[in-house]
């Protein structure tokens, strides 16, 4: 299927954003690395997205889009980076050293244009977010101002007759309130594509990938527990039936009853052969005495391939492995598409894998969102309280106990986890965050229960709101919902004696403590 819309990656942590906010108008679009598009412009896309990106173009060396993208005779529209670049490849000028913008703005429309069509008439004020630290002096021949900012008199930039546009801030986040109109715009407005991609069009072009990459070959499946491999699992088994095996490998670092509920479905509901592998053993003694997070993953990583290399090899061997590996794993571990963008953390099905594996990868969900999963589970018709589970990372319990990992550390962690969850579901809140769990803490704290001095863990509290994972802000309880959890945790679970919430936002912190 070739992509309607191709967006050029320049680096950017929100690269992927774009390409969510284009599919939530209907319209297909595919990422490519700046440096590597030579094919995908090829194929003839009818609209082209520069991103964003964390260099300079001023700086000797900085990345330029292909000149291919202006010749190609189709819209197309730079972001904040791109609006920079294309300025200075098409004869404007970019300088460092002046104001720098970062975080919540306004614009000022002066002029009309399509793509701000629907945000307002001339003079009206727009909020957006800006993350730039250079600014464009000068715009290249044929372009006219269509917006201004307090900083940037080039906010928003046009070139009508050649369908060129250039924008300073991120249409692609949450912050900016209309950004997905803006996006809107372009790709239907101005380059005129139907909105015709969905979700069942997506199901429909993943199992005939899944069977062109797959052909007769064995696939297994690794299923964590969480939404993600299931709805990975579901979708290849509609794919390939039964040249699919599933593995259920218990590491030990699942939550309270997640190993039954997990064998329950998958061999009561879909009658998918399913192998439970018992491997808490293997797991927790390869993480004896490491306290590293980067190393835990790895460590989590070669022993879910170990175990899955294992496993086949008893149920005849395969030739594939299959993941539940979405786009927020990607961009976190590596850039998604080859980019220069950095590495927050190595995710264990990503950045985790051993260099060299026995088995191919096959990633059916790895250009979706959360969200987006959760419509492909519903399509594919999983039932919706496990749909609509929220996210248990793969490395589990693991990364919510910072240090050292034990089999005491892990059973505190649980109970206390469990207690967490429940007062949630009981508040009728659950449905309301995108995220909850406890984290145990390696510090312990001098208490008093009753006339007994005490020395336990402190456990973190840990809640967000978010519609993608990129980005997220902690959901505000009622103090009384936070002193009843504290009561029941300090009560009920032996080895906690203090409880903190947690109320840092994504950026600068990760949902995930590790």
């Amino acid at each position: 299927m070739v992509a309607p819309v191709l967006v050029l990656d320049f680096g950017s942590q929100v690269t992927q954003l774009i390409a969510r906010r284009v599919r939530e108008a209907g319209v297909y679009c595919e990422i490519v690395p700046f440096n590597k598009a030579d094919a995908a412009l090829a194929e003839g896309p009818r609209a082209i997205i520069l991103s964003g990106g964390p260099c300079s173009v001023h700086e000797e060396g900085s990345p330029r889009a292909p000149q291919a993208v202006f010749e190609a005779g189709v819209p197309v529209l730079g972001i904040c980076y791109g609006e920079m670049t294309m300025c200075e490849q098409l004869g404007g000028h970019v300088e460092g050293g002046h104001a720098r913008e970062f975080g919540r703005a306004d614009i000022i429309i002066r002029k009309g244009s399509p793509l701000l069509d629907g945000l307002g008439n001339a003079e009206s004020r727009e909020p957006v977010w800006m993350s730039h630290g250079d600014k464009i002096t000068a715009i290249p021949p044929g372009f006219h101002v269509v917006a201004i900012s307090e900083n940037s008199p080039n906010a928003v930039i046009a070139n009508e007759e050649r369908r060129f546009y250039g924008v300073q801030f991120h249409p692609e986040v949450v912050h900016t309130p209309r950004g997905a109109q803006i996006l809107k715009n372009f790709v239907i407005k101005i380059a005129g594509i139907e909105p015709t991609w969905n979700m069942h069009a997506f199901k429909e072009k993943a199992i005939q990938k899944i069977r062109d990459q797959v052909g007769n070959g064995r696939v297994i499946c690794g299923l964590s527990g969480g939404v993600d491999s299931s709805v990975a699992a579901v979708l290849l088994h509609e794919a390939i039936g039964d040249q699919l095996t599933c593995i259920f490998v218990d590491t030990g670092l699942m939550r309270a009853g997640e190993s039954e509920e997990v064998v329950s479905l998958f061999r009561g509901h879909y009658n998918i052969p399913l192998l439970h592998a018992e491997a808490s053993d293997l797991f927790l003694t390869e993480l004896a005495g490491v306290s590293d997070p980067e190393k835990k993953r790895k460590i989590i990583g070669k022993a879910f391939i170990d175990v899955f290399d294992y496993e086949s090899a008893k149920a005849g061997g395969a030739d594939f492995l299959a993941q539940g590996t979405l786009y927020p794993d990607v961009i976190e571990s590596v850039s998604a598409t080859g980019g220069p963008s950095a590495t927050i953390k190595s995710h264990h099905n990503v950045g985790g894998l051993p260099a060299h594996m026995k088995m191919k990868l096959v990633e059916p969900l790895r250009e979706l969102f959360k969200d987006e999963v959760r419509a492909l589970g519903r399509e594919l018709g999983l039932p919706e309280p496990f749909v609509a589970r929220h996210p248990f990372p793969g490395p589990g319990l693991a990364i919510r106990i910072p240090g050292e990992i034990t089999a005491e550390k892990l059973a505190i962690l649980r109970h206390a986890d469990t207690i967490y969850l429940d007062e949630i579901r009981n508040a009728g809140l659950y449905n309301e965050i995108w995220q909850a769990f406890a984290v145990l803490l390696p510090v312990k704290t001098v208490g008093v229960m009753g006339d007994d001095r005490t020395y336990d863990y402190v456990c973190a509290l840990r809640a967000v709101t978010s519609t993608d994972g990129m980005t997220a802000d902690y959901y505000p309880f009622e103090h009384s919902f936070l002193a009843r959890v504290s009561t029941r945790l300090v009560n009920e679970v032996k080895g906690i004696n203090r409880v903190v919430y947690d109320i840092t936002s994504k950026p600068p912190g990760t949902i995930e403590w590790e």
